[in-house]
């Protein structure tokens, strides 16, 4: 077992666990295995298994801009990226596109702590007009559908020329309704994962590989 600190840009190799004033990590390593635990938490621990590594990640974000852009060759598409979780794979995905686009943002509410309510509820809106347009939804995971289901009926009744979803991720077995998107990225098991935008409780979006979280309540 090896230990270090995270930050955002590089891991270091350290003779022994350590608090780096530049990151909010301090971790222990066994193989893909993270045990992350935060320096201003004390009595928390939560262990994060690689499920994605940055590799596959880029490959499936290249894949679907590739599939995207030959669907609306010679077309202008207006992307609604789904905050907060989206954000990165949105950035990736946007800019590996070959048609033109515009970017906007849509806020929801469903999630608290690994749990969903079962409740949708919009925050903030996107500002773009949808009348008339190409618009394809940015998901990052389509977990019981409700959230897509409730967007795809709301924008559906603003007139778009066409409206598709892609999601970077598809957790199908836990769905509440049916539902799929149009695009979607890799196939998730039925667990509560972080990292490359996702998170817990707005933790650990900022890595850049994605994690299964397998004790997010244990104590140490």
């Amino acid at each position: 077992m090896s230990f270090g600190c995270v930050n955002m840009y590089h891991k270091a190799k350290r003779p022994a666990i350590m608090f780096d004033t530049l990151s909010p990590f301090c971790y222990r390593k066994n193989g893909e295995n993270l045990t992350l635990k935060r320096v201003y938490e004390e009595g928390r621990e939560v262990e994060l298994h690689l499920l994605y590594h940055e590799e596959q990640i880029a490959a499936e974000v290249q894949r679907l801009a590739d599939e995207i852009s030959s669907d609306y060759a010679g077309e202008e598409l207006a992307l609604i990226v789904v905050l907060k979780g989206a954000f990165m794979f949105a950035s990736d995905l946007a800019r590996r596109l070959k048609v033109p686009s515009t970017i906007d943002f849509v806020r929801l509410k469903s999630y608290r702590g690994t749990a969903t309510t079962g409740e949708v509820s919009l925050i903030s809106d996107a500002d773009v007009p949808v009348a008339g347009r190409n618009v394809l939804l940015v998901e990052d995971i389509v977990d019981t559908g409700l959230s897509l289901a409730f967007l795809l009926e709301y924008y559906r009744s603003r007139g778009p020329k066409s409206l598709k979803a892609c999601a970077l991720l598809d957790k199908s077995e836990n769905r509440r309704v049916e539902i799929a998107p149009d695009y979607t990225g890799m196939a998730c098991k039925n667990a509560f994962v972080v990292g490359y935008g996702l998170d817990l409780d707005e933790r650990w979006r900022e890595l850049p590989a994605i994690y299964e979280v397998t004790n997010p309540l244990m104590e140490v």
